[in-house]
């Protein structure tokens, strides 16, 4: 495979892995911490139960959250970062930082726009 091919291939497979229009946060939210279903839940109330439950199931499909099954009623469960997905951590802060500054220049384009 050429050099080209193994870029545009890497890049697939990075997308591939964060198409759910809630990874990103979801495991913003993990980062460093371990939580339960609920506290997900509560630090995004615009996703709903089915929506965050079919997201961490493909997430720890994919490996990047361990999901930990305690015995008990009621079952306790816990999610955490895997090994691989804190190595994505420098990603998604690097995802953060674009998003402000992106969110700048749109302020600035608008308030140029306006100035016209």
């Amino acid at each position: 495979m050429e050099p080209q091919e193994q870029d545009a291939q890497a890049f697939l497979t990075a997308q591939k892995l964060l198409a759910g229009k809630w990874s990103i946060l979801i495991l913003h939210h993990l980062h460093g911490q371990t939580l339960r279903f609920g506290q997900l839940q509560k630090r995004m109330p615009k996703m709903t139960h089915a929506t965050l439950s079919k997201q961490l199931k493909q997430l720890e499909a994919d490996g990047l959250i361990i999901r930990k099954e305690y015995a008990g009623v009621p079952p306790k469960v816990e999610y955490s970062v895997s090994q691989i997905g804190e190595a994505f951590y420098p990603v998604l802060m690097s995802l953060k930082d674009f998003g402000i500054a992106y969110t700048q220049w749109q302020k600035q384009q608008t308030e140029e726009k306006e100035a016209e």
